[in-house]
């Protein structure tokens, strides 16, 4: 049984994806800073039947739970086939350039770059062990340097300086992280799962969360032909399904 962790996996699209891949054959491991509300996610879905999941306690914005998560996982498994970026903070809405304090911008980065870096980086041994490792980095059309600069492009005047920075940021890892791995085996992309329904844009987006998460469930499960250092957004490209970045 292939097995994933996805972080922030106890709300919206994150468990959302969770259910998608437990019924997939997959055994996830949830993600969670807080362990209660994880349990009680794990606990729902077990009363829909998906048995195999259980919560992983990790805090992204603390280095120290991150290396805790680390070796408790490495209690729990030898190999880990997929990792599953999804915990990511906007910041707050409005932003401007001028007017966002460099705080936020420090915040967002935290848990939007750094904190992958870190979760990458303390999993990569138990992914290596993986026959077929796939990492998926959770990132937004806003992401897109090349279609913020395009008037024509339907969310052209949504610029939000410290969140779109964090996701272009978060891009350009994937595609160095994609470059060094390519001759491992691993899928590692990006993926906008939509302008989705939640609780993170105060369900202001016209997208479905079950939508989203199959989008991230597609890059999470690719085969060996599947292409790697991509950024996929069925949103901003629906003929492609890949963005420009």
């Amino acid at each position: 049984m292939k097995k994933v962790l996805i972080t922030g996996a106890n709300r919206s699209i994150g468990l959302e994806t969770a259910r998608q891949l437990l019924k997939q054959g997959y055994y996830v491991y949830l993600g969670a800073r807080d362990v209660s509300k994880g349990q009680d996610a794990v606990e729902q879905l077990k009363a829909e039947g998906l048995q195999h999941a259980e919560v992983l306690e990790i805090d992204v914005d603390s280095p120290a739970s991150i290396t805790a998560a680390g070796a408790k996982l490495a209690e729990k498994t030898k190999v880990l086939d997929v990792l599953v970026n999804n915990a990511g903070i906007s910041g707050g809405f409005p932003q401007t350039a001028l007017d966002t304090a460099a705080p936020v911008f420090r915040q967002v980065f935290e848990t939007n770059v750094f904190a992958v870096v870190g979760i990458t980086q303390a999993f990569i041994g138990l992914l290596k062990k993986s026959e077929a490792p796939r990492i998926v980095n959770v990132t937004s059309g806003l992401g897109s340097l090349t279609l913020h600069n395009d008037p024509s492009w339907k969310y052209y005047s949504v610029k939000g300086p410290a969140y779109m920075a964090s996701k272009a940021a978060l891009n350009a890892y994937t595609i160095v992280l994609a470059f060094e791995l390519k001759d491992a085996g691993f899928k590692v992309n990006a993926v906008d799962p939509g302008y989705t329904a939640t609780d993170f844009n105060h369900h202001s987006g016209p997208g479905s969360v079950e939508d989203a998460a199959a989008r991230i469930v597609k890059a999470a499960t690719l085969g060996d032909d599947g292409p790697t250092g991509q950024f996929f957004s069925d949103d901003n490209s629906p003929e492609t399904g890949i963005s420009p970045w």
